[in-house]
């Protein structure tokens, strides 16, 4: 039996390997580096002869974002010392006997969390001996900050019905599958019991209804409030207005940013170097209006560069739908029918670089919103997150939270 299509989308990789052209004369190949664990894969743009002769300019390279590539390796630490903590606070006594461990995590990751165990006694208080098994319970400094995450887990519940009633805004017919929300609903911080809890306590938002076979959640009432983007909300916190006169002066800086509201917030790759022509393409690019990411998709042409445009523009939104601000290709690749994205949606992300970018760090390849990223760390966090930073801050792990510091400087500074 043939798996779901859900399922059966190609990975980042093999996806890759069949983009053949970025342009009419240029193309990408995949070479793999040298790695003793895994391959490291880098794109290099292919030079092509020019109608005038010669060759075209020297190889572009996709270029690794390290910082972004290390907030991978950064989240092992704190992804294990939470999962720990979940699994002994849903014990009846809030302990756990070290011998029952595998039952829960499986033979071979058993061992990563014995290891967090013995490095983290600050969190973790190991007891029994002799007569007693041993068993594996927090400390109470640990059990104190863990009493506040019901306070978190409260204040995440409104933006999380917001946020699920904008992801089924974005979509074509204002439904997503039930499975599809599921596939993504780590990412966006749902509860596991978000659709026997959730989804009932909320009916004049959001209904399960059978169509096609499936079940879908389906948005009950269009909220006109609800339909700004993230972007759009950044610059009005920070005052953004724009003139007519000052809209004439400003022009586009080295670094690809331009203070417009049709202007995307910009981060090119390290070692990354745009020409003069390359720039005022670029400049024709952010200057140009686009249609909301909340008007239905059906409306516009794709091949207008106003709904390519609009595009980059969903893709920046359902990013910013996320507690972390990043999904893994597979979940991005899930909503190709309900926002109609295109075909080639790593093509996209790749040419868009400087929006986005595409690691294979850790298991499964991952696509950032760079914007929300300063260095390797989440700019602005919700209170779920800031609650996992305090309780992982036990093990001596600094608290990072760069939110008040970046909303009171500009997004174009």
């Amino acid at each position: 039996m043939s798996k779901p299509l859900l399922y059966r989308r190609s990975s980042i990789f093999s996806v890759i390997l069949r983009i053949h052209k970025l342009r009419e004369t240029e193309s990408f190949v995949l070479f793999p580096g040298e790695s003793s664990s895994r391959l490291q894969w880098t794109f290099v743009q292919v030079r092509h002869k020019s109608g005038g002769g010669g060759w075209r300019p020297k190889q572009k390279v996709y270029h690794r974002v390290h910082d972004l590539d290390k907030a991978i390796d950064l989240n092992k630490k704190p992804s294990l010392i939470l999962q720990l903590k979940s699994i002994i606070q849903a014990q009846k006594h809030g302990s756990l006997l070290l011998r029952d461990l595998e039952k829960h995590v499986g033979f071979v990751h058993k061992w990563n969390l014995m290891a967090a165990i013995e490095k983290y006694p600050t969190i973790f208080y190991v007891g029994g001996g002799h007569k007693e098994p041993p068993f594996v319970m927090l400390t109470e400094k640990a059990k104190k900050i863990a009493a506040e995450e019901s306070e978190a887990t409260e204040s995440m519940e409104p933006i999380l019905v917001n946020n699920l009633r904008k992801l089924l805004m974005m979509s074509v017919d204002c439904r997503v599958p039930l499975e599809k929300v599921e596939f993504i609903q780590s990412a966006m911080g749902l509860p596991q019991d978000f659709k026997s809890i959730l989804i009932p306590k909320y009916p004049e938002f959001f209904s399960l209804k059978v169509i096609n076979g499936k079940v879908n959640l389906v948005l009950e009432n269009w909220d006109s409030s609800l339909a700004i983007t993230a972007r759009e909300d950044r610059l009005s916190r920070e005052g953004f207005s724009e003139s007519v006169g000052d809209r004439k002066r400003v022009r586009i800086t080295k670094d690809g940013n331009f203070l417009g509201r049709n202007a995307f917030k910009i981060s090119f790759p390290p070692g990354f170097r745009p020409n003069a022509s390359y720039l005022e393409e670029f400049e024709k690019w952010q200057k140009m209006e686009f249609p909301s990411p909340y008007l239905n998709a059906r409306r516009f042409d794709a091949a207008d560069p106003k709904a390519r445009k609009r595009v980059v523009a969903v893709l920046h939104e359902l990013l910013s739908l996320t507690m972390e601000k990043r999904v893994t290709c597979a979940q991005l690749d899930a909503f190709h029918s309900e926002y109609l994205l295109p075909s080639r949606l790593i093509l996209c992300l790749i040419k868009h670089q400087g929006i986005f970018y595409i690691t294979n760090k850790g298991a499964r390849g991952t696509v950032f919103l760079k914007d929300a990223y300063a260095g390797s760390n989440l700019i602005e966090k919700c209170p779920l997150l800031l609650f996992h930073d305090r309780f992982v801050a036990l093990c001596g792990r600094k608290e990072v939270n760069l939110s008040n510091e970046m909303q009171s400087s500009s997004v174009f500074s």
